[in-house]
């Protein structure tokens, strides 16, 4: 937007003439998200409601979301990374820009509670504010694994992890996420050690856990998730909660048959929380500040968890969320639940490297 020299006076009256032309002059807001991770009229309601436009792209995993922003000059101004790690490592590199929290006087709605969880990747909740937050687990199809192994557990990490059991479900397709942030500590986890262990000899237990159920891995995917889920193109799903939730409303409503369960395996599974951050180099603070605050409105926010199916952390927007959704417990967990939980921790550049180089092995077979 080119700027113009104007005396006070000249402003106040260009506003009075111009009005809606200067909000049409606006700065667009440039947002970088996860694919299916916005209420169907979102963007709409925030043009609307601010006069800023929208432009969105879309990622498939956390690490292209890291490596754009640690890159620079990506062009985004709103960004949605994973406290752990990926936040974390953003605020260590200086690549993400202190909040103006006076641009944010929604964040008076925010529970305190998740607030203090997301301190331990960002002290003082300078950069960044909770926006989704959701579990990684399985997403089944069980009529099509029934089918195929009829004796298998619905319930375990087995599903995928444990060659035996995989051997048989391939017949019907398993997907695992392509997220090594994600599935390296999810089989740490299996394994009872540490998921986020920094040891060598517990990365080469896992890269043996991986290699063996290799031949029984369909594919490696995150974004194409709900649809794989909707269209029963895999029995077995490593998947976030909501995309599971999602596949499952796209089957119904396609009335194809395909029945979509999400569980929970007995072994545990990682808790996480997605953030709304700005990029420190974010050609549109201002818009950034502003849809930041547009989000953490009760009503806008209930509108997204309505659409996706994740939690918020709003407590106010409950009272606008869907029975279907608030009381399901997939969705937002229970403060008493028996679910095993585990929440992943920064670590070090040297064991994410080593990770990155299994995950490579793992995916390529070589």
């Amino acid at each position: 937007m080119k700027r113009f020299a104007l005396s006070v006076i000249g402003a106040v009256a260009a506003i009075a003439i111009a009005g809606p032309a200067l909000a049409q002059a606006k700065k667009p807001v440039n947002i970088y998200i996860w694919n299916d991770y916005l209420g169907e009229s979102t963007l709409a309601d925030f043009t609307k409601a601010t006069g800023y436009d929208t432009k969105v792209d879309l990622y498939d995993s956390l690490e292209l979301l890291e490596q754009k922003v640690l890159v620079g000059k990506s062009g985004y101004d709103v960004i949605v990374p994973t406290a752990e790690p990926t936040l974390s490592r953003m605020i260590q590199a200086k690549v993400v820009a202190p909040l103006d929290k006076a641009k944010i006087p929604n964040l008076k709605n925010v529970d305190p509670k998740v607030l203090k969880l997301l301190e331990n990747s960002d002290p003082g909740n300078k950069f960044a504010v909770p926006y989704l937050g959701g579990t990684v687990g399985i997403a089944i199809i069980p009529e099509k694994i029934k089918a195929v192994a009829p004796d298998v557990p619905l319930d375990s990490w087995d599903l995928i992890f444990k060659p035996e059991v995989a051997k048989k479900v391939a017949a019907c397709g398993i997907t695992v996420m392509d997220s090594a942030i994600d599935v390296i500590p999810s089989v740490l986890n299996y394994l009872g050690l540490d998921p986020n262990s920094e040891k060598k000899e517990d990365l080469d237990k896992v890269e043996k856990t991986l290699l063996a159920v290799r031949p029984y891995i369909k594919q490696f995917v995150t974004g194409q998730n709900i649809n794989i889920l909707a269209g029963g193109d895999a029995c077995v799903v490593m998947a976030y909660n909501g995309d599971a939730i999602q596949g499952a409303a796209r089957a119904e409503e396609a009335k194809n048959g395909v029945k979509v369960e999400y569980i929970t395996p007995k072994e545990g599974v990682q808790v996480w929380w997605d953030t709304l951050a700005i990029p420190a180099d974010a050609p549109n603070k201002e818009g950034a500040h502003a849809y930041i605050n547009f989000i953490l409105d009760p009503a806008n926010t209930a509108a997204i968890s309505n659409t996706v199916s994740y939690a918020n952390a709003v407590p106010a927007s409950l009272a606008s969320v869907d029975e279907a959704v608030k009381t399901n417990p997939a969705v937002f967990l229970p403060e008493n639940s028996s679910l095993k939980l585990f929440a992943l921790k920064s670590i070090k550049q040297t064991t994410d490297r080593a990770r990155t180089r299994v995950w490579t092995k793992v995916k390529t077979g070589k």
